[in-house]
């Protein structure tokens, strides 16, 4: 009897002790875009209370990584979210062709607007809502894509209309937006952050980086001029004001401030759950390249509303009972312009016609190929199959081809993917991005330092490289103490640690090890 009493005893404080670790808010902020290298770089810069608060006083992850090809927002949003790699959670990009019909897939578009309807794997956001009774959860983005891979099935999902720049969400999360939103956006009120230049928060003998194009940069007194960019982006709308200027962070930060007091996030023993996407620092660094003044200023203006935002939260939640990570969906790739010479880019739609031209040649005229995103190319299966050809010597005949292009490192057939097994260097990366049901049939990896040619992008993600695959990872708060791990991190781990922090099960397709720093 003494002996049962006492495992009781041992189980109850256990509990107790896994209660007392739990946090009443969860508070996941990515970056988009930031390097594994940015906290460090611009740390002189940087108050005491944005990012160094969360550096000097939490768990810094200094090798933390994501293992696979397509290290692009929308597949890493997904990693990040349900703890899967690309082969499992199936988000290999935007979009992508479905083999049967030949027509692109888009990956959150469908009947009710944007939605989850294409994504596989549950999210931590839906685990939460269904082992937590009572438990809420909110998304906000300013780009639907990311608000919806971050969410998934349910919750509050909320991301910015392109056509008026109000904060929106679509009939498959509900009906309409909650009244206080609704009356933000009668009152326009996102357009108050929005400024008519962008001038540099700092004088400009601080900064770092030495390149500049749409930011005025300032001197250090009124005698001293102010010196222009050369001029680069022509912004047409207060959406796309909004995307490439710091604007963007201030009003998702704004909001996340409001949906924290409206919804009153961790207000109980319940843990909550925010997502807060920015999309703006991705697409500053996409138009301006990570050696801008741009950018810099950009993390500058980022860091002071981060510190007003985690005053906030810890102010509005209980005996500050929240837990914050800070981290990112990629990094970014050097922009193909910062050399003495301009670097040379893949042009993707050029290769498109020269592959379909190889296969004329081979098999006769036709139009073999359908599409090329992200680094893969599909084929066209149905007349494959119609000219009696062999769909894998097909996939392996363009492999072969592809890799004499220029920039191409890597290509590898769908048909390889499937039926072996590669347990290291870069075909397990690029195996690791493959979703049989989704992926091109093939596959290409460029060398690096190559981006594609695309519109307003001097910059870009999606490689298996450290510029791309490095980004930073902190645990402030709740369950986090003062340290600095430097072993490797796969960024997997990030969706079942905040799940073992919240007292629930991991989400059901995670792969990804618990971060023992955090929730043992």
């Amino acid at each position: 009897m003494t002996k049962k009493f006492f495992l009781y005893a041992i189980a109850a404080l256990g509990t107790l002790q896994s209660a007392a670790a739990q946090p009443r808010l969860i508070v996941q902020i990515v970056v988009g875009s930031m390097r594994g290298e940015d906290l460090d770089r611009y740390a002189e810069n940087f108050g005491e209370g944005g990012f160094r608060r969360l550096t000097e006083g939490g768990t810094v992850y200094a090798d933390s990584r994501y293992d696979y090809l397509q290290t692009t927002t929308p597949v890493s949003l997904a990693t990040l979210t349900t703890g899967a790699m690309p082969s499992t959670h199936g988000v290999i990009g935007s979009r992508w062709v479905d083999y049967t019909t030949n027509r692109t897939v888009e990956l959150t578009a469908g009947r009710k607007g944007p939605g989850a309807y294409h994504l596989i794997a549950p999210t931590l956001a839906e685990t939460l809502l269904r082992h937590a009774p009572g438990s809420r959860a909110v998304t906000i983005a300013p780009e639907a894509v990311s608000a919806v891979v971050t969410a998934g099935h349910g919750g509050e999902v909320f991301w910015l209309d392109s056509a008026r720049c109000d904060w929106v969400t679509s009939p498959y999360y509900a009906a309409e937006v909650p009244e206080w939103i609704a009356r933000s956006n009668r009152e326009r009120y996102n357009l108050s952050y929005i400024s008519g230049e962008w001038r540099t928060l700092l004088e400009r003998g601080r900064y770092l980086n030495t390149r500049n194009y749409d930011i005025a940069l300032s001197g250090k007194s009124k005698k001293d001029k102010d010196q222009s960019g050369s001029g680069r982006l022509k912004l047409r709308s207060d959406f796309e004001r909004m995307l490439y200027t710091p604007a963007g962070n201030t009003a998702v930060l704004g909001l996340a401030k409001q949906a924290i007091a409206q919804y009153r996030l961790g207000e109980d023993k319940i843990p909550d759950l925010l997502n807060v996407c920015l999309d703006s620092p991705r697409r500053i660094s996409e138009a301006y390249g990570p050696e801008s003044i741009e950018v810099e200023d950009m993390y500058y203006r980022l860091d002071r509303d981060l510190a007003d935002f985690l005053t906030f939260v810890f102010a509005q939640v209980k005996d500050g009972s929240v837990t914050v990570v800070l981290t990112s969906d990629h990094g970014t790739s050097p922009a193909f312009d910062a050399g003495a010479e301009e670097a040379d880019r893949f042009n993707p739609r050029q290769f498109e016609v020269i592959v379909n031209g190889f296969l004329n040649v081979r098999y006769g005229v036709g139009d073999w190929v359908v599409d090329y995103s992200d680094k893969c190319l599909w084929l066209n299966h149905n007349l494959i199959y119609e000219r009696g050809l062999n769909l894998a010597e097909v996939q392996n005949e363009v492999a072969i081809f592809a890799m004499q292009f220029s920039g191409i490192s890597h290509a590898l057939a769908a048909t390889a993917m499937r039926t072996s097994y590669f347990g290291s260097g870069y075909a397990r990366r690029m195996q690791n991005s493959f979703y049989p049901r989704r992926s091109g049939d093939v596959i290409l990896n460029l060398m690096p330092g190559w981006i594609e040619e695309q519109e307003r992008c001097w910059s870009m993600s999606g490689s298996m490289y450290g510029y791309d695959t490095e980004v930073p990872l902190v645990f402030y708060g709740k369950g986090a103490g003062m340290q600095r791990v430097n072993r490797r991190v796969d960024m997997t781990a990030v969706a079942p640690t905040l799940a073992r922090l919240a007292g629930i099960r991991e989400p059901a397709a995670s792969e990804g090890g618990v971060l023992e720093e955090i929730a043992e």
